[in-house]
């Protein structure tokens, strides 16, 4: 995917204040909370409200990522009804898949890609099944629910959640899908923030889902190439074409060999700050 996805901020569907000021925020993604933030009571509200706003609203870059009540749930079906082929939505977000059945009940009614929030046990054991679903473009993690299910204490370096996490990158990376990190729930904590969105960059999360717009600096920091990464991936693609010219097949940069698979990730690596480069002028945000 060359579209960006370092910050996916999460805005409740129910807040039309909030729907407005997310066209100015410089995130990269935005999901539209039908879900968990909107209370029984407001969730048909916040449908027709959402339905109308992205009918009209202009969020420029921005992918815009509808999550929609869980299977099951007196409101699914009406969500699938207003989204699934609204002209508005860029993809269509599934919570609580446990498998790929789970994806196969709502694509039949949903036009848009869809994606994946990975919450459960079960969804982690099952994620190479998942992100070998042909409708599915995206994944995130709900960290939240899964440390809930797995009865784990809390711990800043996320011990407990990592054999899942691990997994899905595995599997998002094998089928070629986008995958971001579960939110950071401590706001005003942004040396913790920062700690958690580095070991996401890490593992090789391409992002980290948020809960609030003071988020978004570290997370598009982070999560974009640095100035010194690119310099040494053009070094390393350069010295490598030398190399080639020469007759040899590797290269050496800072003492380091250079094969063509370190070509190979600097050409992505200069890829992707070039589409986060596009997409900042494109959205108007940095």
């Amino acid at each position: 995917m060359s579209r960006p996805y370092r910050s996916v901020l999460y805005i409740p569907a129910s807040r039309e204040r909030a729907l407005e000021k997310a066209r100015e925020l410089a995130a990269d993604a935005i999901i539209f909370d039908l879900e968990d933030a909107v209370s029984p009571e407001e969730k048909v509200r916040a449908r027709e409200l959402l339905a109308g706003v992205l009918r009209g609203a202009d969020y420029g870059a921005r992918a815009r990522i509808v999550r929609v009540n869980g299977l099951g749930t007196e409101w699914v079906e009406g969500d699938l009804a207003a989204f699934g082929a609204h002209p508005g939505v860029d993809a269509v977000l599934v919570p609580k898949v446990n498998g790929p059945a789970d994806l196969d009940a709502v694509a039949g009614r949903v036009k848009a890609p869809l994606w994946a929030m990975l919450e459960t046990a079960k969804g982690c054991l099952n994620a190479g099944a998942i992100a070998a679903h042909p409708r599915l473009q995206g994944m995130v993690m709900g960290t939240n629910d899964l440390a809930k299910e797995l009865g784990a204490r809390y711990r800043s370096d996320r011990l407990p959640l990592l054999a899942g996490l691990g997994a899905c990158v595995l599997a998002a990376r094998a089928e070629g899908r986008v995958i971001v990190d579960g939110v950071f729930n401590a706001f005003k904590d942004e040396d913790g923030l920062r700690a958690e969105c580095e070991q996401g960059r890490d593992m090789g999360f391409d992002g980290k889902t948020l809960i609030h717009p003071a988020q978004l600096a570290v997370a598009n920091e982070v999560f974009a190439p640095s100035e010194e990464e690119v310099a040494l991936a053009r070094r390393q693609i350069a010295a490598f074409a030398e190399a080639r010219a020469r007759g040899e097949g590797v290269a050496v940069v800072d003492g380091r060999i250079v094969e063509n698979l370190h070509v190979a990730t600097a050409e992505a690596l200069i890829g992707k700050a070039e589409a986060i480069a596009a997409r900042s002028i494109a959205a108007g945000a940095v």
